[in-house]
Formats: C-alpha cells, sequence, structure tokens
C-alpha cells in the first residue's frame, strides 16, 4: 500500500488507522457519525495516527488482505472494518465496529484509540516484531495446499451433517441471530436432494432449503411491496431486517428460488423469483444496462427536508404505521393487516429495535397464510389474493412519493456477471425473455413509479470524510 498517507505515517513514525466500508453500509455511517465526526475523538486521531479510507468495493484486494487477519484474530468479521497498522503495512490490532461509548459488550472507539497509541509509544519494538510474524503466519495459512483429490461422498456427507446441526426447525435457516440468507447453503442443498432424491438425508436436505425459502419469503427481510431482498434479519424469525439491498444477494437469491421451482413446480418460487428479477430491473438498472451495486438501509425520514440536514433512519423507507395503511386501503386495510402483521402500536418484536427506530411502525410480515386469511374473512382464496394484490400496489404507489434511499451506483463486474447468470436462468426457467422484464421496466419508468430518472433531490450521501480521516491515495497497493 503506498501513497502519501502511508509516507507520512513512516516519515512520522506512526501507526496508520485503516477504516474499510462501502457507500450503502449502515454501521459505517453509523461509525462516522458517531465517532469520525466527534471532536474529541477526531483529535486523538489526528494526533496519535495516520488515518485511512478505503472503499471495500474499490479495492477489494485491500479489502481481502486486511479482514484476514481480522477473522483470524478475532473469530469474525464485517464492515466498517477497523485495523491499524504499522507504518510498514503490517496489521497488529484490528475489529468492526465500536461504539463511541461502552456498550454491546464492545469498548469505547476513543478509550480503543488511547489503549493502542500507548501501547504503540510503550512496545513500538515488540509490535512491529508481532505484526511481522502475525502476516508471515497468514502467507503461509492461505499458501498452504491441501492434498489433490476429489471432493466425494464423504466431505458432502460431513457438510449435509454440519448444516443439519445448525439447522432452525422452527423458522428456517441455520445458526442463530442474526440470520443471513446464505443462497450457497441451499444451492448445496438443493444439489444434495439432486443426487440421492430417495434417501432419507435427500429429502431433508431438500426440505430444509424449501422451508427456509418459504420463512424468508414470508418475513420483513422480503420487501413485500417492491420485491426483492434486504441484507439479513437481526432476529431469528426473518421478521426484522437490516434494510440494505445487495445486487449480489438479489441475483443468488433468484436463482436459490429458481431452484426450488423447478424441484417442486410450486408457483410461489417462482412468484419470489420474478418479484426480485423485477426489483433489480426496476431500480439497479442502468439506462445503458448495467446493475448497479446496492441501496442503502437508511433514508430521510421526510419529503423536502433541508439536504444539508436530513434526519435519517434506518428502513423509513420501507415502514409503515397502523394509520397510513388505515388511510391508503380503507375498506381493504382490516383484511391487509391481518394478513401482514401490522399493528396499532407497531410489530417490531422486542429486543430486535436497539436504536428505537421501528417504535409504533410496522415492517411487513405475512403473519397468516392466504388459506388462513381467506377462513378468517369468509372468502375465498382468489378473493384474498386479489385483495392483497390491490393493497400492495396502493402502497407501491404511495411509497414512491418517499424520499428513497442512497444509491450506490457503482457497475462492479462480478456481480453484474451473477446478476446476467439470474436473469439467463429466469428467462429459461419462466420461459419469460429478458425483453419482457425490460419493456416492464419501460413501462413502470414512464409511468413515474421509482423510475431511475424521478428520484427525489435529497438521497444520502456516500460516506463522509470527516475531519479525522485524511483522503486515501486511491492507487493503494499492497506487496
Amino acid at each position: 500500500m503506498g501513497g502519501r498517507s502511508v509516507a507520512r505515517a513512516r516519515r512520522e513514525n506512526k501507526p496508520i488507522f485503516l477504516s474499510v466500508g462501502y457507500s450503502t453500509c449502515h454501521w459505517c455511517h453509523v461509525m462516522a457519525h458517531e465517532s469520525f465526526e466527534n471532536e474529541e475523538v477526531a483529535a486523538v486521531m489526528n494526533r496519535e495516527f495516520v488515518n485511512i479510507k478505503v472503499d471495500r468495493e474499490e479495492r477489494p484486494d485491500v479489502d481481502r488482505v486486511y479482514m484476514t487477519f481480522v477473522q483470524a484474530t478475532t473469530g469474525g468479521g464485517g464492515w466498517p472494518m477497523s485495523v491499524w497498522l504499522t507504518p510498514g503495512l503490517k496489521p497488529f490490532v484490528g475489529g468492526t465496529y465500536f461504539p463511541p461509548e461502552e456498550r454491546y459488550g464492545q469498548p469505547a472507539f476513543k478509550s480503543v484509540l488511547e489503549r493502542i497509541a500507548t501501547a504503540w509509544k510503550e512496545n513500538h519494538d515488540k509490535i512491529v516484531e508481532q505484526g511481522g510474524k502475525i502476516v508471515e503466519a497468514l502467507r503461509e495459512s492461505q499458501s498452504a495446499t491441501t492434498a489433490a483429490g476429489k471432493v466425494d461422498a464423504t466431505i458432502l456427507d460431513a457438510a449435509y451433517r454440519q448444516l443439519d446441526r445448525s439447522y432452525d426447525p422452527k423458522e428456517g435457516g441455520f445458526g442463530n441471530a442474526p440470520k443471513f440468507p446464505r443462497p450457497a447453503t441451499l444451492n448445496f442443498l438443493t444439489r444434495f436432494y439432486a443426487r440421492a432424491p430417495n434417501d432419507e438425508a435427500g429429502k431433508h436436505a431438500l426440505e430444509m432449503a424449501l422451508f427456509t425459502l418459504r420463512k424468508m419469503a414470508a418475513g420483513g427481510m422480503h420487501d413485500h411491496i417492491g420485491g426483492g431482498f434486504h441484507r439479513y434479519s437481526v432476529d431469528r424469525y426473518w421478521h426484522v431486517p437490516h434494510f440494505e439491498k445487495m445486487l449480489y444477494d438479489q441475483a443468488q437469491l433468484a436463482v436459490a428460488y429458481l431452484d426450488a421451482f423447478q424441484i417442486t413446480r410450486d408457483r410461489q418460487y417462482e412468484s419470489v423469483a420474478r418479484d426480485t428479477l423485477d426489483y433489480v430491473g426496476r431500480d439497479m438498472t442502468s439506462k445503458e444496462g448495467g446493475f448497479f451495486s446496492a441501496e442503502d438501509a437508511d433514508s430521510p425520514v421526510a419529503a423536502g427536508a433541508d439536504c444539508g440536514h436530513l434526519d435519517t433512519k434506518e428502513g423509513a423507507f420501507y415502514i409503515w404505521t397502523k394509520k397510513e395503511i388505515d388511510d391508503a386501503l380503507g375498506d381493504i386495510a382490516e383484511i391487509f393487516a391481518f394478513h401482514y402483521g401490522v399493528q396499532p402500536h407497531g410489530n417490531a418484536p422486542e429486543g430486535s429495535d436497539p436504536q428505537d427506530e421501528f417504535r409504533g411502525k410496522n415492517i411487513l410480515i405475512e403473519r397468516h397464510t392466504i388459506a388462513e386469511t381467506a377462513k378468517h374473512f369468509g372468502k375465498t382464496e382468489g378473493e384474498i389474493r386479489k385483495l392483497l394484490a390491490q393493497g400492495r400496489e396502493k402502497l407501491f404507489s404511495i411509497r414512491a412519493r418517499r424520499p428513497r434511499p442512497h444509491l450506490d451506483d457503482k457497475i462492479i463486474a462480478a456481480w453484474n456477471g451473477l446478476m446476467i447468470s439470474a436473469y439467463a436462468r429466469g428467462a429459461q426457467v419462466t420461459r419469460r425473455t429478458p425483453a419482457t422484464w425490460e419493456s416492464q421496466r419501460s413501462q413502470r419508468n414512464s409511468s413515474g413509479q421509482i423510475s431511475m430518472t424521478k428520484k427525489t433531490n435529497c438521497s444520502i450521501a456516500t460516506i463522509a470524510e470527516p475531519a479525522a480521516i485524511s483522503r486515501a491515495s486511491p492507487t493503494i497497493t499492497h506487496s
């Protein structure tokens, strides 16, 4: 890694604080606002460190090197990634988000800075030596080769058993909260089934995949109004999502639902795949045909806000009060509220809203099946489907007038490859040609519904460059 910032660190013999994030990263914004923009914290950062900010999507090579260190030394990883380096770019402390004061079982960021600064001054030589040893150990582990050979049934069976042990039979998914969609895991399970569809293990593998897909589609992680999926669920019920939307999730989940449809011929899986592909075509596609990277979790809470003083909250674009739904839907509001779990005082489960952003608000989740809703209101399933579709269409139109989340309009080749593949699979499986999706996108854009050319004037800026952070050279490299 080079550039003026690194040269300055070497000249002044200061450690480097490296913060790696990306434009639509919610907790990157939170940490920037809480800590980097705080004058006391900024003073410590500027006095004791040389501070560099890197976009992981522009420099995945830098991200990969230091994420390997963070994962190896802490057992986890994520963004924002916070790493302290020697002037020779050897990492010696790493983590992710640090709060401004001690909470979530984590130390305050200012305290971490002060302790690292003291350690650097008192144990400089030892830290440099340890940093070199860490890098060498990581290099050896990365270059270690495994014995050549085929991936045989023993390895596949072991992978299946490991997934089975972590499977949540009540809510679907694997492990505890937060729950990620893990499309690669779902793909493995459907292919494990295809190897031996009559074996009990194969049948159970398929059921784990299908049940998880159904629970995700019914949950709040699925955008029931506009289509597509949010990043992950903060609870085990797939109810309260982290509202960011990533292109690579849409691509891989669309394929997972198409796989499920091909195996079962159940139209519910095809419907979810279609609404995911429709969402990308409508909201994440450039006029030249490339696919954008992501939409932010946060958005302004009110239209017409002063762009210089935005009050933003996570999920503001997506959530509803009971009154908003009653006013919008009139006679069908009761049916809609029953089906989607809408409550007068909001429906976020206890413990799932640590920032208190969803108080009195509802995150739509299918609390009842179509059959249950039809029985409750004495109507046919066809009637209920039609009424719910009308309700979603009305809310879609209303939501289109809200300030949208910030759009990360980078076009990344690898992620575009995933999305192109998903559209190809969609055309193959549903007999719906790419021209059909393009025609639908053009029609919706021309009607003004969430058109890429009709964005609200106030959108969130990319991660701020506060006074505490000096701009990293765009030509950062590593050896």
